[in-house]
Formats: C-alpha cells, sequence, structure tokens
C-alpha cells in the first residue's frame, strides 16, 4: 500500500484552515458557472420538448385512427 498523501489545506481561517465561508463561496462560483450552462442551453430544450410533444401527438392520432378503423363494425340494413 502507499502512504496516503496529505493535501495541503489553503483557506482564509487561522493556520490556513478552511471555513465555512470558504465553502459557501466556492459552492456559489460552482452553481453561477452551471447555472450559465443552464441557460444557455434552454432554448435549445424548450424546442426538443415541443417538438417531442408534438411528435407524440400526431403518433396518438394515427394510431387511435388505425385502431378505430379495425375495430369498426359495418352494419347492413334490407328492406325486403
Amino acid at each position: 500500500m502507499s502512504p496516503r498523501t496529505e493535501a495541503k489545506v489553503t483557506g482564509t481561517g487561522p493556520g490556513g484552515r478552511i471555513t465555512p465561508e470558504d465553502v459557501r463561496r466556492k459552492a456559489d462560483e460552482l452553481a453561477g458557472g452551471v447555472q450559465q450552462q443552464v441557460d444557455a442551453a434552454r432554448p435549445v430544450l424548450n424546442y426538443v420538448a415541443i417538438a417531442g410533444g408534438a411528435l407524440v401527438l400526431v403518433a396518438a392520432f394515427f394510431l387511435g385512427r388505425r385502431s378505430g378503423r379495425r375495430r369498426s363494425t359495418i352494419v347492413e340494413i334490407r328492406r325486403g
């Protein structure tokens, strides 16, 4: 087994310790980067969602028509 290597701690607290404020700042920094990527991809995702919904509706319409034609009964009335 290899010996454990200890990472050097660098924070703003006493002795270079990491404070809760350091953690909050880093989390906000990471969340901000992710939010920018989400905002950039949002218009494309909206178009994809709308197209997918329309495709599902068209498929349901045609499958329903086909099913209705298969089960339809022909009634013949004769007088005489």
